[in-house]
């Protein structure tokens, strides 16, 4: 008894010290504010800071000259978006890949396409995505995974350049004027919110009609009726839809403009065969690839995340992982074409607002606060502090000419902010700044070696949902 309680002892004073080596002890605190000495640069820094900005405090005076805006290739572009207070940076620059193309194949004075109208469909789309998830899994526990992240995510206002391509497929586009913004569409957040706690409350009826053990009633009979109670619940989506964000037209009347302002053509359409006309039978799915720099996955291989899609009968969004420096050629032979792409970066990194840079000595974060960021790009995804988190159009890039080997040294984004952000609605970032942030680019695949197009048709590494990289651009 004595060896027992001995051990006891024993183990508690171990569990004590660890514990008290494990906090912060009064003597550890006492350590702590012996090795701050006071200095005068600190006591300028802490005064500074605590009026002003710690982006303002840091930007580094050598950074303020504007970049050089001469590109050697560059897409011709007219006019810039405003996706306003909502997360369809995705969407805008999708579009702004269709109109660049429009524009400069048929010489139009300009051309905005309604983003409106994808959008209302892309919300009923994910509406229905989510209620068709719920009742495939409903045999599974509210704690499964996939069924927590189907509860978790039934909405949102994110996307891919993969729900792009499957809602002008099935959709169709339309210009602006057919179908334009409202107050709700350019702020998305309270609607949103709204929907979202209406599919949950919708997930949890269908979940209860579907494992109801008290009827006896075949899958097949449970099916048909969880189908007949989804379409009742997509008609009361529908209608909110309509509320928010306007009815879509199924017709209109376009008149199409030269660059002299003149009308050269006025026709009745539809949406689809408005898209056939400016598009002709190109779709996006099939004749685009993304190419990815992911570096935390094998390289030269491809990879498809599950569920990860805005229309339940669509594709999931599929990309082919490459380093960085071969995804290059590809941007640059498509903008030599006069051909935009659907680029996506961590845009949030190093961004000074004001001039629409993107570049690394923009902020020297580590002068001001006496310290070092050292991790690298694959180590910042791991740790998720960094990741892809807003889409843009790639329209330019200047390389050195002299150089025997492809040599980029800046590249320029069209971006969806307005015509005041940034460098007259565009972004300018430095090559280094690309390497460090870029991650997903949507381009022709005629403008990728056939190399590349054979390890895209690889069977893909399937890859869940909820990974913290594949997350939507807002």
């Amino acid at each position: 008894m004595k060896k027992i309680s001995l051990l006891i002892s024993v183990l508690f004073a171990s569990a004590s010290m660890a514990s008290a080596q494990s906090s912060i002890t009064p003597d550890v605190l006492k350590q702590l504010q012996q090795k701050q000495p006071v200095q005068a640069s600190d006591k300028a820094i802490r005064n500074a800071m605590a009026h002003a900005s710690i982006a303002t405090l840091a930007t580094d005076a050598n950074a303020l000259t504007m970049m050089d805006t001469h590109f050697t290739y560059r897409v011709p572009n007219k006019g810039i978006t405003d996706q306003k207070s909502s997360g369809r940076c995705w969407l805008f620059t999708g579009m702004n890949v269709l109109r660049s193309k429009a524009i400069n194949t048929y010489s139009l004075k300009g051309l905005e396409l309604s983003q409106n109208y994808l959008f209302f469909y892309d919300q009923l789309e994910k509406a229905n995505l989510f209620l068709q998830g719920v009742i495939d899994t409903r045999k599974q526990p509210m704690d499964d995974r996939l069924v927590d992240w189907l509860f978790s995510n039934p909405l949102s206002d994110g996307g891919t350049f993969c729900g792009v391509a499957d809602l002008v497929k099935k959709y169709g586009v339309v210009p602006k004027e057919a179908m334009p913004e409202t107050y709700q569409s350019n702020s998305t957040s309270e609607i949103s919110r709204l929907l979202k706690l209406k599919l949950r409350e919708f997930g949890l009826e269908l979940r209860e009609k579907g494992n109801n053990t008290r009827t006896r009633q075949s899958d097949g009979m449970i099916n048909e009726g969880l189908e007949k109670r989804k379409v009742e619940m997509l008609s009361e989506i529908y209608r909110i839809l309509t509320l928010a964000y306007g009815i879509p037209p199924t017709e209109f009347v376009y008149e199409q403009r030269d660059a002299k302002d003149q009308v050269v053509a006025s026709d009745t359409y539809t949406p689809q065969s408005f898209y056939a006309k400016y598009w002709g039978d190109e779709d996006l799915y099939d004749n685009y690839i993304m190419v990815m720099n992911d570096p935390l996955r094998e390289y030269y291989k491809t990879y498809q995340i599950e569920f990860d899609r805005h229309t339940y009968d669509g594709h999931d969004w599929v990309y082919l992982n490459l380093p960085v420096e071969e995804i290059k050629p590809m941007a640059v032979a498509s903008i030599k074409d006069s051909t935009a792409m659907y680029f996506s970066c961590d845009v949030g990194k190093f961004l000074n607002r004001k001039d629409g840079t993107l570049r690394l000595d923009n902020f020297d974060y580590e002068c001001l606060l006496g310290t070092t960021f050292g991790m690298n790009k694959s180590q910042r995804v791991q740790t998720h502090a960094s990741g892809s988190s807003h889409a843009m159009t790639l329209v330019a890039v200047d390389v050195d000419t002299t150089a025997t080997d492809l040599k980029c040294k800046k590249w320029m984004v069209e971006n969806s902010w307005g015509a005041t952000s940034g460098y007259q609605g565009h972004l300018i970032m430095t090559d280094e700044w690309f390497d460090n942030y870029m991650f997903r680019l949507v381009v022709n695949r005629k403008y990728v070696e056939e190399k590349y197009l054979k390890m895209a048709k690889q069977k893909p590494t399937l890859l869940p949902a909820w990974d913290p990289m594949f997350l939507p651009e807002e």
